[in-house]
């Protein structure tokens, strides 16, 4: 059931501001702090999905291994851009007298993106043995690398990339559209955003799985531009230019394979 909480009030008023929870960026700097150790010493490799599945521990080891630095790297480079959402429901809530709101908020959140991490985590799987059975994929494994570049860079120009984006940087937009819908739950709200910020990102994300996570220089590129592109107020001009760069560069590999990128020569 919905809140009876005034709309006005709901919304945050004068007065009723609030910090945004310290543990939150002492969460996200813990996590660049880990993935530039884990860089440095060159640890982080031993966490790519490859490296895990062809020399690691048995698999379900290898899936829980995978997916507790999937979402390590989620805090690092989504969480960041999801910020101002995050504080403006944070608002909401302690005006609403629910303490416990947020966390359950971010709960919803993080069960989108541990989700869509397994689903390409099988679908890695799936690629592997489709590769395994086609001798020209194994002979031209750059085909595949520069594919995940062109479709990246394709889906920077869809219109389902601009109407996330859209829902992603006007919070209080989205939550009272939600709350005239009725949709009150916090865990209902994460999802919500994060399938939003899910179909705003996912291409990216996509990038970010095939170069491998604590990948520092990707990370840093990509975490940047999504943070741009929905926080700044000149990122609708980014998007476009990021998508000209990722499909030239994409054709490029396919062509001439030397232009492939360090991150993704493993891709198959």
């Amino acid at each position: 059931m919905a809140s009876t909480t005034p709309v006005g009030e709901a919304s945050g008023g004068v007065g009723s501001r609030r910090p945004l929870p310290l543990a939150l960026p002492l969460t996200i700097g813990a996590t660049w702090a880990v993935a530039v150790v884990a860089g440095v010493t060159g640890k982080a490799g031993f966490l790519h999905h490859d490296a895990l599945l062809d020399h690691g521990p048995p698999f379900w080891v290898a899936v829980a291994l995978f997916l507790v630095s999937w979402m390590a790297m989620i805090v690092a480079m989504m969480l960041p851009s999801s910020l101002p959402m995050i504080h403006h429901y944070s608002q909401v809530a302690g005006r609403q007298g629910r303490p416990d709101a947020l966390r359950r908020f971010l709960a919803g959140y993080g069960v989108v993106w541990l989700s869509f991490g397994y689903l390409a985590f099988a679908g890695d799987l799936v690629l592997h043995h489709i590769a395994d059975r086609s001798p020209w994929i194994t002979t031209h494994p750059w085909v595949v690398a520069g594919s995940v570049l062109l479709v990246a860079g394709a889906f920077q120009f869809s219109t389902l990339k601009e109407r996330c984006l859209t829902q992603c940087r006007h919070p209080a937009a989205y939550l009272m559209r939600q709350r005239l819908r009725g949709i009150d739950d916090p865990v209902r709200l994460g999802i919500g955003h994060g399938l939003d910020c899910l179909g705003c990102c996912w291409a990216l994300m996509l990038l970010m799985f095939a170069a491998g996570v604590a990948n520092l220089a990707w990370m840093a590129a990509l975490a940047g531009v999504m943070l741009y592109e929905k926080v700044a107020t000149s990122g609708r001009r980014l998007t476009p230019v990021v998508g000209v760069v990722l499909v030239a560069w994409g054709a490029a590999v396919i062509v001439h394979p030397t232009w492939l990128p360090h991150a993704l020569a493993g891709v198959s």
